[in-house]
């Protein structure tokens, strides 16, 4: 899939849960940008919580959210229950951005949102499947991917953070 075939569809039509297991509202994203990253509380990469709560702090009154999003797929780094996802984000790294259900971002289970989103290639041209806990895509004011970010790419990082305030301009 190219880069264009995957950005006709917006991960904003797909059905998700809250972390609270209530239905997410993501077409009330519509007109802003999301830098959707998913998760894990038990990962090398998750002081990265750190600088995502400092992008939502920075960003969120220009119409900029991060999303949470808790996976397990990676040696199972997410093993906690909703609650306890809640609770280490809260306590742990103050975390205040919403948070999705935890789901499947690779292979049959994967969920229709990244289904949208792993069609998109980053900088160094990589499509496809998730490489690991705390890859990022960020979702333009129109609904589209307009960036995808490698795990190791911390969210103050240039190019982040280039890309986050081209699509708030």
């Amino acid at each position: 899939m190219t880069n264009a075939d995957s950005n006709d569809l917006s991960p904003l039509d797909v059905d998700i849960n809250t972390l609270t297991g209530t239905p997410a509202d993501l077409p009330q994203y519509t007109g802003k940008a999301i830098l959707v990253v998913n998760v894990a509380s038990k990962c090398g990469l998750t002081p990265q919580y750190t600088g995502l709560e400092k992008l939502q702090a920075q960003y969120a009154d220009r119409g900029f959210t991060v999303l949470g999003v808790p996976c397990n797929q990676f040696l199972g780094q997410e093993p906690g229950s909703a609650e306890e996802i809640a609770e280490f984000c809260s306590a742990t790294y103050g975390v205040t951005f919403p948070m999705t259900e935890k789901v499947e971002v690779n292979g049959e289970g994967r969920h229709p949102l990244y289904d949208r989103l792993v069609g998109f290639a980053d900088a160094e041209g990589h499509s496809g499947d998730i490489r690991w806990n705390f890859e990022k895509f960020l979702i333009g004011r129109d609904g589209k991917v307009a960036a995808r970010f490698s795990p190791q790419t911390e969210p103050d990082a240039a190019e982040l953070v280039a890309a986050v305030e081209a699509q708030l301009a």
